[in-house]
């Protein structure tokens, strides 16, 4: 089986033949069509993240269920399937919520790997999927089923940053029509916050970044205004400007970057909400004023992975997009064989692609 490894932080993927144990009890191994490239796997290949070397990475897949493991109910071979990191017990504290996202059940694949070299190394699953390889394991209720007629390149875009950008706005902030709403950020996330407060009705929306490339796309995903932040200033002046001088009813942060929290207070009205949805390295800090926090009784929230339950938003989503109201196709940049992976990624971290996308035969 050919995949893309990690055997070094900060060094480029090699392609390696890799053995792959059976799935076992409440496992799937899936037939990998394409996986996109996403920043946590560019943040988790520069050891910015809890991976351990060698490791396989990738996590916004799709492809084809090739063999299942005892007690597996969810789903059967020939089945085409999103495949998304999230794994949900149906029976922990969260799970009986209906928050599976934060799910606290353990599984086998939290501990064991099923891949390892001919040499008999083990070599770890990366953001419970390691989908930079023909196929992979994972747990049956880390699939959802994808229509015949859904192409599988589009379907893996849904399996993160999708249906995380889309699901801080649905799930998570829960916007009203008529909504102010600012994004800072449009990369792949925050186009799609962006597309989400489009269907939610918001208006103005508000798209900022430092690429134009990037602002120029958020026009295409729903966004009314757009504002190169080079300048931190001319943010706040623009987003006051278009809001009766008050800030904008929700903000939301899609950038792994600290500092931007105490800006994106700026931009926000009293009583409005700030959505924290990029993911900053470990341990990094956020500070603003606290005085005047209070006094505006503004409030900060966060969304890991859109407070998503895939087993309903994949399959609202898909309908959405036959529906021609999900723009998924313009998410695609390019797309590259396995071999070329190192190539996409550069593309990516240089701000040249949207979403780079590696597809198999």
């Amino acid at each position: 089986m050919k995949a893309a490894v990690c055997n070094e932080f900060g060094k480029p993927f090699t392609i390696e033949d890799l053995e792959m144990d059976p799935p076992k009890k409440g496992e799937v191994k899936v037939r990998i069509a394409a996986t996109a490239i996403c920043h946590s796997d560019i943040h988790a290949m520069r050891g910015e993240g809890s991976s351990t070397v060698p490791v396989v990475l990738g996590h916004e897949a799709a492809g084809v269920v090739e063999e299942v493991g005892e007690n597996v109910n969810l789903t059967k071979p020939g089945h085409r399937v999103v495949v998304c990191l999230l794994r949900s017990c149906g029976r922990c504290f969260y799970c009986t919520l209906g928050l599976t996202h934060l799910c606290e059940g353990e599984f086998a694949l939290n501990k064991e790997s099923r891949l390892h070299k001919r040499t008999g190394e083990m070599v770890n699953q990366g953001m419970r999927t390691a989908a930079f390889a023909e196929y992979c394991i994972v747990d049956q209720s880390q699939v959802v089923r994808v229509p015949e007629n859904m192409p599988l390149d589009r379907a893996a875009l849904l399996a993160c940053g999708v249906i995380t950008g889309l699901g801080a706005v649905f799930n998570t902030a829960q916007i009203e029509p008529g909504s102010s709403v600012a994004v800072i950020g449009t990369g792949g996330v925050g186009l799609n916050a962006v597309q989400g407060a489009a269907l939610a009705g918001a208006h103005p929306i508000i798209a900022l970044d430092l690429l134009d490339s990037k602002l120029e796309a958020a026009k295409i995903f729903g966004a009314t205004h757009t504002l190169n932040v080079s300048v931190p200033k001319n943010a706040e002046e623009l987003v006051k400007g278009l809001t009766s001088g008050r800030g904008a009813d929700y903000v939301f942060v899609t950038v792994g970057s600290a500092t931007v929290v105490a800006q994106a207070l700026s931009l926000t009205r009293r009583r409005g909400s700030v959505i924290l949805v990029g993911l900053p390295a470990p341990g990094a800090t956020a500070s603003f004023q606290i005085n005047q926090f209070v006094r505006g009784e503004q409030k900060i929230m966060s969304s890991f992975m859109g407070s998503t339950r895939v087993s309903i938003s994949i399959p609202r989503l898909i309908e959405l997009y036959q529906h021609g109201r999900l723009k998924l196709d313009e998410l695609i940049t390019g797309r590259y064989p396995l071999e070329r992976i190192n190539e996409a990624i550069e593309a990516v971290e240089k701000g040249l692609a949207l979403r780079n996308v590696i597809v198999f035969p």
